[in-house]
């Protein structure tokens, strides 16, 4: 195979997201939750491999008919913020008026955070909360915390998402790479378990869906405040 081919396979394999994303959107109509998460599941997993994959490649080069990078965001748009979003509002795990305010924070916000040429720091990583609700969304499915709280949640994410905060690309941002690329498969993992398990109370998946969300969220504030020497 070509080294223009193997690119363009890249774009391919990029494109899979959408199906994932409308068989999570499916499952989702059908209120099929544990369905709709492990879709998303193996959505975020491609996404995870796609973009090393495309550096390796080095698309723009090899297979510039098509914008890599557009058509990973409208990928990630899909999967990362109007699934979850729609499925925070249509499970009832957030109630009347706090279920419209948080689906208007997370579509609004995630849009223009999406677009924003400054979403990247030097170093690879976010700058301001990237926008992953897919994986805020699946922890509260998960823990099922008062609606109250998940408001809290997504307020405080979506103002995050402007602020000058850093969050690691666990593939991208170097420094600490040698956990962080760790947690985020031990996140996958567990996402799958515990969707796969229909968010069972007592599953210990949950334990392990706090410990990754815990260190992924703030491991690039961390770096912030204990900068390398």
């Amino acid at each position: 195979m070509t080294l223009q081919k193997r690119a363009l396979s890249v774009h391919l394999l990029t494109a899979t997201g959408a199906v994932f994303a409308m068989l999570a959107m499916l499952a989702a109509v059908e209120a099929k939750w544990d369905l709709m998460f492990l879709w998303l599941v193996v959505a975020f997993f491609v996404d995870g491999i796609d973009g090393p994959l495309a550096r390796k490649y080095d698309v723009k080069t090899n297979a510039p008919e098509f914008d890599g990078v557009l058509l990973d965001l409208i990928i990630d748009y899909l999967t990362y913020v109007f699934i979850p979003a729609f499925a925070l509002f249509a499970s009832g795990l957030m109630a009347g008026l706090t279920g419209w305010v948080a689906i208007i924070l997370i579509t609004f916000a995630s849009a223009m955070y999406f677009a924003d040429t400054r979403m990247k720091t030097k170093d690879n990583s976010f700058s301001g909360f990237p926008g992953c609700w897919n994986m805020v969304v699946l922890v509260i499915f998960a823990l099922e915390p008062n609606f109250w709280v998940s408001l809290a949640l997504v307020t405080v994410l979506a103002v995050g998402m402007f602020l000058p905060l850093k969050f690691i690309h666990p593939v991208r941002t170097e420094r600490w790479r040698w956990l962080s690329l760790p947690m985020a498969l031990a996140w996958t993992f567990f996402a799958g378990w515990a969707a796969w398990v229909d968010f069972h109370p007592e599953s210990w998946a949950h334990w392990g869906l706090v410990i990754t969300s815990l260190y992924l969220v703030f491991a690039g504030l961390a770096q912030q405040l204990f900068p390398p020497r």
